[in-house]
């Protein structure tokens, strides 16, 4: 299976995931440091999305706490973030990392990754995940040292960012899970 990749996706080893947490109950508790509603995850891989590089980081630290590796010599071991547009953010050799068509749709493509050499077929999906709602179908990237001529914060509201954006002169929306970098 694979999963889908939107935004800064932080991907999990599941073997190594189920390795820190034990049993039914650290699964639980696993779920439990999932911030938002982009939990998915097959047999092989689970995933949570974020609209910041920012909270990625904090949700990696949060998990490299409870025994999980990030990047060891240089390469990503139990955990690797992956960016919607460019793929693993870091070297990773137990991703595949593409887009392909959903539902065999070519107009409806996603990015997905899913565990090196899996035999299995399909996409999972967030719980109620829609194309039509999703960064898949609409997106916009402004580069982090670009963020201050292409956007002007407004305010927080409902964890999240409204800005405006120069670019398209409309309010956009970036969803936050933790506090505003300094």
């Amino acid at each position: 299976m694979a999963v889908l990749i939107e935004a800064i996706s932080v991907v999990i080893r599941a073997d190594a995931l189920l390795a820190a947490f034990e049993n039914e109950d650290d699964w639980i508790r696993f779920k439990q440091t999932v911030p938002n509603a982009t939990l998915c995850a097959d047999e092989e891989l689970i995933r949570v999305g974020f609209t910041t590089p920012h909270d990625a980081e904090q949700y990696v630290r949060r998990l490299e706490s409870n025994g999980l590796r990030f990047v060891v010599n240089g390469s990503a071991k139990d955990i690797v973030v992956v960016d919607q547009l460019r793929g693993p953010t870091s070297p990773c050799d137990w991703i595949e990392f593409g887009s392909i068509p959903l539902n065999g749709d070519e107009r409806k493509r996603v990015a997905a990754c899913r565990l090196k050499g899996s035999t299995s077929n399909g996409l999972i999906l967030p719980d109620g995940w829609t194309f039509e709602s999703s960064l898949s179908c609409s997106h916009s990237f402004v580069p982090s040292d670009a963020v201050d001529k292409a956007l002007k914060f407004l305010r927080s509201e409902d964890g999240m960012d409204v800005y405006w954006s120069e670019l398209s002169g409309k309010e956009v929306y970036i969803a936050r899970t933790s506090g505003k970098p300094e």
